[in-house]
């Protein structure tokens, strides 16, 4: 089954995307005062794309925290990103900088709250990927 983990700050653009692709799925809390989310399955990691077109302060700081649990690390199994084609080259960078630092598969980029065609093409994503990697990860 598949599984998606994601952050988004309150703006909330991450979570409507999210909800739109009707999987099972678990938020990053906002806030470090809130309960830190610990993952035991795999799931595939959904991640916006921050610091306006800087390199640096791409990847969400909650992102950064919830990813330095070993266990959640070692549960991700691939990653998709937001951004904004705005930021040039960063456009998208954060999911570059986790799949790299995690040796996982960068496996979609979409812009902003995404389109009707992005969250097709993920929610079909995500079912022919889980079903590849369900024999030996899920």
């Amino acid at each position: 089954m598949v599984h998606v983990v994601y952050f988004s700050s309150a703006t909330g653009n991450t979570h409507r995307f999210v909800e739109k692709l009707n999987v099972t799925a678990d938020r990053i809390p906002l806030r470090r005062t809130d309960e830190p989310l610990h993952v035991s399955e795999p799931y595939v990691l959904i991640v916006p794309t921050y610091g306006g077109g800087n390199l640096k302060g791409a990847v969400p700081k909650q992102v950064i925290a919830f990813l330095n649990d070993p266990e959640n690390r070692r549960h991700c199994v691939g990653v998709i990103s937001s951004g904004n084609t705005n930021f040039g080259t960063a456009y998208c960078l954060a999911g570059d900088i986790v799949a790299a630092k995690l040796g996982i598969p960068h496996m979609y980029k979409f812009e902003l709250l995404g389109t009707s065609e992005d969250v097709l093409r993920v929610r079909e994503g995500l079912e022919q990927f889980w079903q590849r990697i369900s024999p030996t990860q899920a």
